[in-house]
């Protein structure tokens, strides 16, 4: 059966190198991920129907492979490249993720997972291995990463920047919280202040938790203020975006700030890359001040109780 062309990208490389990172994050850019497929069964999946809302067109592929995979074996993975190349015109590349092999036993040692060529034994030896079985697949890829000064935020980065669809709509995107405690984020394009809000630290149940919590986001949603401000800044952001991409601007960073960067700019950056996405965008999440201690003095003095009978307002505290 002849297979229409089509645009494929093996993703390769040592365990805990972020194979895991790029998968997502090239489904994030709209491609089709498939993890863990044997190779003897691409044949089949380049043959099968497209799905209907694909409108006839492929969508690029990437296709996760390592030492986990069935039947993985480097040198035979070359041949079926090769052949999959000549026989059916498919254009297919091979990114390779490497990464020192110090940093992936402290990664491996940080997680308490264990090697997957070394269950019985330390990781450095699994990894030893490993990367002796990797050796073809290394030498043969046209694409290499070296993740090992890298966080998944980074090479996510890096990814979209490598391999965003020229179709994609707007410029790459980043989407950020922060605490104005700790300074400004360098490199931010838009700085949003979320201080208007009501602030979840001065409520004593819910200052443990983050912005990412569903109680804390229920607490910032019943603010007065904040329907129609995510409302404006919704628009505002759906207005600017694919004009920064028509001026040729290809990365926008977007920063949400509150006084400590834990719960009320957490929860607007979640809420608006969740809105940018089901606009067609695909921004990059990440959370500065997350893992920052709360702490008092560096809130200010609590808002005083807003008169909302029943309210968690009432809880609100201003003990130091």
């Amino acid at each position: 059966m002849k297979h229409q062309p089509q645009d494929i990208l093996l993703v390769t490389g040592m365990s805990g190198a972020g194979k895991s990172t790029v998968l997502r994050t090239l489904e994030d850019l709209g491609w089709e991920v498939v993890d863990n497929l044997p190779l003897l069964l691409l044949d089949r999946l380049l043959a099968s129907a497209l799905p209907a809302s694909s409108a006839g067109e492929a969508r690029p592929m990437a296709v996760g492979l390592g030492s986990q995979t069935r039947d993985f074996e480097p040198e035979k993975i070359v041949k079926r490249i090769k052949k999959l190349r000549e026989e059916h015109g498919h254009d297919i590349g091979t990114l390779f993720l490497d990464c020192a092999g110090s940093e992936l036993e402290r990664r491996y040692s940080e997680t308490r997972r264990r090697h997957p060529m070394a269950l019985d034994r330390p990781a450095a030896d699994g990894i030893a291995r490993e990367r002796e079985l990797l050796a073809p697949l290394r030498r043969w890829a046209n694409r290499l990463i070296d993740t090992t000064d890298l966080s998944a935020n980074d090479l996510a980065q890096q990814v979209r920047k490598s391999f965003a669809r020229q179709d994609a709509i707007g410029p790459t995107l980043s989407v950020m919280s922060f605490g104005f405690a700790r300074g400004l984020p360098r490199n931010a394009d838009l700085v949003l202040d979320m201080r208007f809000l009501r602030n979840p630290h001065w409520v004593a149940a819910l200052r443990p938790g983050t912005g990412k919590d569903a109680d804390v986001s229920a607490y910032i949603a019943g603010d007065a203020a904040y329907a129609a401000a995510m409302t404006a800044i919704d628009s505002l952001l759906l207005l600017l975006l694919p004009r920064y991409g028509a001026e040729g601007k290809s990365y926008v960073t977007i920063a949400f700030g509150c006084t400590g960067g834990r719960h009320r700019s957490v929860h607007v950056a979640e809420h608006v890359a969740q809105r940018l996405r089901d606009a067609g965008f695909s921004p990059t999440v990440s959370h500065r001040d997350l893992e920052a201690a709360p702490q008092d003095s560096l809130e200010g003095a609590p808002a005083p109780t807003r008169g909302r009978g029943g309210t968690a307002g009432d809880a609100e505290t201003g003990t130091h």
